[in-house]
């Protein structure tokens, strides 16, 4: 026989499953990308950003994929700050 169930487990749970609710993956073209060492700075700059959980980049397609609650404009800027130019796909 299962006791009662204390409300803050069961609070917790629904905010795990609103946060993967709201979590959704935005495509970015970007430019001027051209080794795995360009990746690996737009990664570590896009990472950066508030609200980001998975970033997923490929120089060869010129892609980058940021999954999670984040603003555009911040995205962009770390690329910018990466040194590279993008915009959303």
């Amino acid at each position: 026989m299962v006791g009662p169930v204390d409300p803050r487990l069961t609070t917790r749970v629904s905010r795990t499953q609103e946060e993967q609710t709201m979590s959704a993956t935005t495509q970015y073209q970007v430019t001027g990308m051209t080794c795995g060492h360009c990746e690996t700075s737009v990664r570590e700059e896009v990472s950066e950003v508030a609200g980001v959980q998975d970033v997923q980049v490929s120089h060869e397609t010129g892609t980058l994929a940021v999954t999670g609650d984040v603003d555009d404009a911040a995205v962009l800027a770390a690329v910018t700050e990466a040194g590279y130019s993008a915009t959303r796909a």
